[in-house]
């Protein structure tokens, strides 16, 4: 790393500034990033979530752009974290992605968004169910892109499929699932249960996740299979208010938890890599375990030759 810092795997936006607004202009873009160095973050993957394809198209570009004009910008975004369209359209599922705009996995769509993204997308989260046969997973990871599953309710065999194929990861872990599910067949579990061939991704802002759930799902899956992130959007690193993250209005209340509108999901985070590094010593872990969560482990997963190492450590089922 040219920086000492965190690495964080999943940002919508920072500062005031929404990644996923098609209009935000490189200044602003920059603004953020000056905003995440000032806070004690390295490096990102800026995150452009589920919109209709022209606006994920003009938010990828826009990062491009910016980063091609400023040596700060460009140092900090160490790519895109393309987190949708290819979701669950499940209720519950889809969390703060707007149904409208879920659909099935396509290759040409995959490959608009890797133009468009002009070879900095470096994580692509997906649901497996709606990528029968795990083609697009396997076109993702032989250009060099990392496969997560999230916002999905996928089965045993599914997610085994999408393994086969290249997926490695999962996103945030415990959330983008509705409230009440099965108590044993659940999502969670499923993920859990396949912890030999994947990394989970695990929001750590104390809202997310309960601290001991965290907890237990890195002992459980092993410290070495785990990396946080903040989820962050617009409100991090600021106060209470209302905020945007693409479409939509977010409310962040005096505790710092961000809202839909109408206060039935989570939004996001108005989180930052401190305070979830304050958690995760609150939750009990050593400063080299919280190091490893928030700088080591999610800068191995974007490393050099990132897919293979993940294969040789037991990425796939077979």
């Amino acid at each position: 790393m040219e920086h000492n810092g965190y690495i964080d795997l999943q940002v919508n936006g920072y500062g005031g500034v929404d990644f996923n607004d098609p209009a935000v202009q490189p200044g602003q873009i920059h603004a953020a990033v000056r905003h995440l160095r000032k806070d004690g973050t390295a490096k990102i993957l800026a995150t452009v979530i589920t919109a209709a394809p022209e606006q994920m198209v003009a938010c990828l570009q826009n990062l491009v752009a910016a980063r091609n004009l400023d040596s700060l910008t460009k140092e900090v975004i160490a790519g895109v974290h393309v987190e949708g369209p290819f979701i669950s359209s499940q209720k519950g599922y889809a969390g703060a992605h707007p149904l409208a705009a879920v659909c099935q996995s396509d290759c040409d769509l995959a490959k608009r968004f890797l133009a468009a993204g002009d070879g900095l997308v470096r994580l692509f989260t997906l649901a497996p169910e709606s990528d029968p046969g795990g083609k697009v997973t396997r076109f993702l990871t032989e250009q060099n892109v990392l496969v997560a599953a999230g916002h999905t309710n996928a089965s045993l065999a599914e997610l085994m499929v999408c393994i086969d194929q290249g997926l490695s990861l999962f996103t945030h872990l415990g959330n983008g699932c509705p409230m009440h599910m099965h108590r044993h067949d659940n999502i969670i579990q499923r993920a859990l249960s396949l912890h030999r061939h994947l990394h989970y991704g695990l929001i750590a802002d104390g809202v997310h996740l309960p601290l001991f759930m965290l907890r237990n799902i890195i002992e459980l899956a092993g410290i070495e299979r785990c990396f946080i992130v903040t989820d962050a959007m617009a409100a991090a690193g600021l106060g209470p208010g209302r905020y945007t993250l693409g479409c939509q209005t977010v409310e962040v209340d005096e505790t710092q938890v961000a809202w839909s509108e109408d206060r039935s999901h989570f939004v996001g985070s108005a989180a930052t890599m401190c305070r979830c590094a304050d958690n995760l010593k609150t939750a009990g872990f050593s400063q080299d375990e919280v190091s490893a969560l928030t700088i080591h482990h999610p800068a191995r997963l974007i490393g050099a030759n990132r897919i293979n190492q993940i294969k040789e450590k037991g990425g796939s089922s077979t």
